[in-house]
């Protein structure tokens, strides 16, 4: 069976982050390009799926669309 999830991947000085929505747990990939950090996170929710069940997948409410934007607060 095969199941599609949204991934953040954010870029940072030091290279890229990426994880996973609709998964129970913390599940992360990282790389020093997009698709290293990509191929990463899909290894880690491989592994995870496969450590801890199927169960981890939330299905209750999954997520429809991710939006990045930005916010000014006052600190």
């Amino acid at each position: 069976m095969n199941k599609e999830f949204k991934v953040v991947i954010e870029k940072h000085a030091e290279g890229y982050v990426a994880y996973p929505l609709g998964l129970k747990g913390v599940v992360v990939g990282e790389g020093e390009t997009y698709d290293e950090a990509l191929a990463d996170v899909r290894s880690a929710i491989q592994f995870h799926m496969k450590t801890f069940g199927k169960e981890l997948i939330e299905t209750d409410d999954p997520a429809l669309e991710a939006f990045v934007t930005e916010t000014r607060v006052a600190v």
